[in-house]
């Protein structure tokens, strides 16, 4: 796993690799710097393209500075540098690269509180104005230049951080920041790219490797982790020979009703597709047709209204319930006669979910390393409203840990937070895979998972991975715009198999 550091620890980083390498606080900027520039140069090949930086005088500024300075020594001829002077403080590397640039032919600007601001006609901008050390919202000229920088409307590129943009903790409301196009950022990603509020700020983002000790790093024991295809590749086990469907589990899924039957077939055809070795849907006797035709490897036990059916819950490896299962007082009794008679992990989804957001006083019942699958709504009926994501973050850290349970909570880099503390991002998906039923697809993967013995972790992680990585095959290399939840499910074991070769 990627560790995600907040702006702190990524100061302890450098320092402890400027001290341990060692290596100069200056040099270290250098090869930040380079690296930044080894990823512009392939995005932006046209060394006629006229570019404007706009440097603070900070680090942040330093880096635009060494960055201008070896663009040029890549002949880069149309570079032109503002430097917003709205401090009398500069810090050593930002004073030791204005002195290099200063040997070029690179054209240098001097912006000086309250004056205003020159035309700009470049067609690419790149902002090193103040990088990720901010820790209060932008005012006066800095929030005045940003504002011009906005209005440009031009390509913007962000050295680390969009200036104004808080790269943790908790994004004001309309704040002011750069819009940037894309985001050269050094190491890792930072926190909030992967939270929705650095939406109208980050377009894209590129993390380039600077040589941060990797050892140091891990030793924060951060929370926040990114998953990476190495990870998903050394947890997900081969099915050997001589092995058989009950080497797989068996996977119950008590889902649907009459009219929300999808639900319940999409679920169970993921289940299988995913590779449990059995798979039953608890539905309406009324969707018993639809699923002989849809589904004839998925077996049934059917519910008649106001009859709770005969379940022998010892024979099932894992139970997920939940999707298009309604919110009716059948439901409610159905779902407290799971909890109280199953005592292994639970898979909660849907309307399940809502459920106990009614009933909060069964979410303490729920078995130790139950799964929990909520969207941002869902979420916050469960455990109260949230002002922004990153309290929603936190939030599922803490419930995690409580409940001994984990929590799936959706998004484009969706996270799972586990009882150990740790909060796991998501590196697979894309736009579109926003269809309805694809939360019924990951429900049953998850499940499958679990059936075959995976730590309920270590399943949530992989579902997660998997569930996006075969919605990118099936998108990105056919540029397809829409991918919908049964194609996905067929190129499950396809995505699965090219993991483990």
């Amino acid at each position: 796993m990627l560790p995600l550091l907040i702006s702190e620890q990524i100061r302890e980083g450098d320092a402890y690799t400027i001290a341990n390498e060692p290596i100069s606080s200056v040099n270290l900027m250098e090869r930040a710097s380079r690296a930044f520039v080894g990823w512009f140069v392939n995005r932006f090949p046209d060394k006629n393209e006229p570019i404007t930086f706009y440097c603070g005088t900070g680090n942040n500024g330093g880096d635009g500075l060494a960055i201008a300075r070896i663009l040029c020594d890549h002949h880069y001829n149309k570079l032109n540098v503002v430097i917003a002077r709205f401090s009398e403080k500069s810090s050593d590397d930002f004073k030791a690269n204005y002195e290099r640039l200063k040997q070029t032919c690179v054209t240098i600007k001097e912006l000086e509180k309250g004056t205003q601001i020159p035309e700009d006609n470049s067609r690419v901008i790149i902002d090193a104005l103040l990088g990720s050390g901010l820790n209060k919202p932008l005012a006066g000229d800095y929030a005045r230049l940003v504002n011009f920088i906005n209005d440009l409307d031009k390509t913007v590129v962000a050295v680390d951080v969009p200036t104004g943009f808080f790269s943790d903790g908790e994004v004001p409301q309309n704040a002011i920041a750069i819009k940037a196009g894309l985001v050269i950022t050094f190491q890792q990603p930072k926190i909030n790219f992967l939270l929705p509020e650095s939406a109208p700020y980050v377009d894209c983002w590129e993390a380039v490797n600077i040589g941060i000790s990797e050892k140091f790093v891990h030793s924060l024991n951060s929370p926040y982790q990114f998953v990476e295809e190495k990870d998903i590749r050394q947890i997900l086990k081969p099915r050997h020979h001589f092995s058989n469907k009950g080497t797989y589990g068996h996977v119950l899924l008590i889902a649907g009703q009459e009219k929300t039957m999808g639900a319940a077939l999409l679920s169970s055809s993921a289940a299988a597709h995913a590779g449990a070795g059995l798979t039953t849907a608890c539905i309406p006797e009324s969707g018993l047709t639809a699923l002989n035709s849809y589904l004839p490897e998925v077996m049934a036990i059917t519910r008649r209204e106001n009859t709770m059916p005969q379940i022998e819950w010892d024979k099932f490896s894992t139970i997920a319930v939940g999707p298009g299962l309604g919110k009716d007082g059948e439901a409610l009794a159905l779902l407290k006669t799971i909890i109280k008679n199953y005592k292994k992990p639970l898979v909660i989804d849907a309307d399940a979910l809502n459920l106990l957001a009614e009933n909060k006083e069964l979410l303490t019942m729920l078995p130790a390393g139950s799964i929990l699958t909520p969207h941002m709504k869902e979420f916050d009926r469960l455990f109260g409203t949230h002002s922004n994501w990153w309290q929603r973050l936190q939030t599922s850290i803490v419930k995690a840990k409580e409940l001994n349970l984990c929590i799936i909570l959706k998004n484009d880099y969706t996270i799972t937070a586990t009882p150990a503390g740790k909060a796991y991002f998501n590196s697979t998906g894309n736009p579109a895979m926003a269809s309805g039923g694809m939360g019924d697809v990951l429900t049953g993967i998850v499940a499958a998972l679990l059936a075959q013995k995976y730590k309920p972790a270590d399943a949530c992680i992989m579902a997660v991975y998997i569930h996006g990585k075969a919605g990118d095959e099936l998108a990105l290399p056919n540029r397809m715009n829409v991918v919908l939840p049964g194609k996905l499910i067929t190129q499950l074991p396809v995505t699965m198999a090219k993991l483990k070769a």
